[in-house]
């Protein structure tokens, strides 16, 4: 007669000893993390999975958080269909400025307020299909090079599709230091949030990234209606793809868009889905951004307790965010260190990035 093992999810000595295989190098299965996203909330196994994901954060990582901001350099009437997204073709939502791309003085005192903020870096992001050859992406390098030597904070981008290899090699010799790129939600769920480019496309951008020797930002939105075994496969492409820096994003219901009716992820949930990726992605740095605060209320210090090394400081590209010197409180509160010096990115992965659909060397 077969008997059933128990989950991880009910057993916190299992979780502890997890902890160690993982500080000793063991790599998490898909299986384990699927058992460890159904933990209960104010339980025992709870706090052993919060409890381990802050030692395998400070083994791999430290005790030093990273800070970046991002500008909307280009708002509004978007081509594409994001369906979370209040920038998007056929979105009622219009609480924010729409402009096109901002001149370069405005994107020198952005960087100035990033910096003063407590960010390292600031992501310029612009609401748009992508960068194509021609007349657009001389704009942009135009636009990126002058910032990249300003020397306030490091020169990030967040651009969208790139059409070829040429305009990643041309953004990165402007000064780009990272592209930010995210896959958003797992393959089998993205054709329920956008329709009009495909995650091969953003999959062949990537590939365009790592190929430049430009950093790679690339991470998603938890809530928007996957399931958890899809925010395991999310969190396996992620691994596939090894991003320097893993931005998490929790839905924020916006009026307007098609998920604005979606309610919020519930603030446990979304420290234990932070944890579980903490265990899964144990030396990535993993940051808590867009929809925190609506997600986690007078809680939101605690995303420190679920082993994320970085914040998105100041708002975000429709919405407020939280107040810079939040962010330094809640990190004493938890024994850790802003970091708020300029810095180049980490050290890109020695090895590809083991997706079969990426195509990187």
């Amino acid at each position: 007669m077969s008997t059933t093992l128990p989950s991880l999810a009910t057993d916190p000595v299992a979780i502890a000893k997890l902890v160690e295989e993982v500080l000793a190098g063991a790599e998490l299965s898909a299986v384990q993390a699927r058992e460890l996203l159904d933990v209960e909330p104010g339980s025992e196994s709870f706090a052993a999975l919060l409890t381990g994901a802050r030692r395998i954060r400070e083994h791999f990582l430290g005790n030093r958080v990273k800070c970046c901001s991002i500008l909307n350099v280009k708002a509004g009437n978007c081509s594409e269909n994001c369906s979370y997204c209040a920038q998007a073709s056929g979105q009622a939502s219009t609480e924010y400025d729409k402009h096109k791309w901002l001149p370069d003085e405005d994107i020198a005192v952005a960087s100035e307020s990033a910096k003063a903020n407590g960010a390292a870096a600031l992501g310029l992001v612009a609401a748009w299909w992508g960068v194509k050859e021609g007349s657009q992406l001389d704009m942009v390098c135009d636009a990126v090079e002058k910032f990249s030597q300003n020397g306030k904070v490091r020169a990030d981008v967040n651009l969208g599709i790139l059409e070829n290899q040429n305009c990643a090699d041309r953004l990165k010799k402007a000064g780009a230091a990272v592209y930010g790129h995210n896959l958003e939600t797992a393959r089998s769920f993205f054709d329920n949030i956008c329709g009009t480019h495909s995650f091969e496309e953003r999959m062949d951008t990537i590939k365009y990234i790592k190929k430049s020797g430009m950093g790679l930002c690339s991470g998603g939105i938890i809530g928007m209606g996957e399931s958890k075994e899809q925010r395991i496969e999310f969190a396996e492409q992620l691994r596939f793809i090894e991003p320097n820096m893993i931005p998490i994003n929790f839905l924020n219901p916006i009026k307007g868009t098609k998920l604005g009716d979606r309610p919020p992820v519930p603030a446990d949930e979304a420290l234990i889905t932070l944890a579980v990726l903490r265990f899964f992605l144990p030396d990535r740095n993993i940051m808590a951004a867009g929809g925190k605060e609506i997600t986690l209320g007078d809680r939101l210090h605690e995303v420190f307790a679920a082993g994320v090394n970085a914040v998105m400081v100041g708002n975000y590209l429709t919405t407020m965010g939280t107040a810079p010197d939040y962010w330094q409180t809640a990190a004493t509160r938890w024994g850790l260190n802003m970091k708020t010096d300029v810095e180049t990115i980490d050290e890109a992965p020695k090895k590809s990035c083991g997706s079969n659909d990426c195509g990187c060397d």
